[in-house]
């Protein structure tokens, strides 16, 4: 079959679906990355043009539909990326905090690095106090992946030795060249299908919500609809971060910056 075209229209298609679904304005130099990423899809199907398969994906009646969202969604993340935000986390948000539960909130995970560099950081500092972790993203694939806490071994480059020697285990074997979080430390960690544009109540209220290197994807109206929906969830003087290249200015009112990329709730 030969290399597929994806014309202005067509990609228009995508462009719309994806923001609908989940508030992600891809710009036009997303292009490239729509056709390759879409491409072995079309192929898969026998399809002839992206147009085809765009008519395929409207139906619904299938799993096409969420490996399409899976495959446009992006999933760049590594151990202790922006890492002054988890010495903030053990620095100020362990030492001030005196409830009965810390409850900390990876909205978009993607395959758990994040929310695993928060579990590390709270079983060294937290001591035995009580805390939960919860991950969402939008792509399941991505879940199972996270919910597994394996990775290739090139991942834990990030990760402090002291860290690695007390969380992680390293394959032997056949998972040679791998490693995996030990199980005391996911099972401190659940992950969750969830859109981060829809009412997500049932999650509950938390003490720490981090939404970063997210915001970078949704215009002003999606990104004022989101913040909104998740600061419901955060509690009275929780704190809210985001990725060291946003800003919450002009997105909501009822935060405070208290140091570059960090708010806290009034």
């Amino acid at each position: 079959m030969d290399v597929l075209n994806l014309s202005d229209k067509e990609f228009c298609l995508f462009q719309r679906m994806i923001y609908e679904i989940a508030g992600i304005n891809l710009s036009e130099n997303k292009k490239a990355l729509v056709s390759s990423r879409l491409a072995k899809r079309v192929k898969h199907f026998g399809l002839n043009s992206y147009a085809q398969y765009f008519e395929l994906l409207q139906s619904k009646a299938h799993n096409e539909y969420q490996i399409a969202i899976d495959l446009l969604t992006t999933h760049e993340t590594f151990f202790f990326r922006e890492p002054k935000h988890f010495d903030f986390i053990r620095d100020k948000v362990i030492p001030g905090w005196n409830g009965t539960q810390l409850r900390v909130w990876s909205a978009a995970s993607s395959s758990g690095e994040e929310a695993y560099t928060l579990a590390m950081i709270l079983a060294e500092h937290a001591g035995n106090k009580n805390w939960e972790i919860v991950g969402t993203d939008i792509s399941t694939p991505i879940l199972d992946r996270a919910r597994s806490g394996h990775y290739a071994i090139e991942k834990s480059a990030n990760i402090p030795k002291n860290y690695l020697v007390n969380y992680c285990l390293k394959g032997t074997r056949q998972q040679q060249g791998t490693f995996i979080m030990c199980p005391e430390l996911r099972q401190k960690v659940q992950f969750i299908h969830a859109n981060l544009k829809d009412n997500l109540s049932q999650l509950g209220s938390f003490d720490v919500i981090f939404l970063r290197n997210v915001l970078i994807y949704f215009d002003m109206k999606t990104k004022q609809h989101v913040v909104s929906q998740l600061l419901r969830q955060l509690k009275p003087n929780g704190y809210f971060i985001v990725g060291h290249s946003e800003s919450l200015n002009g997105v909501v009112d009822n935060l405070i910056a208290v140091k570059p990329s960090v708010y806290q709730k009034r």
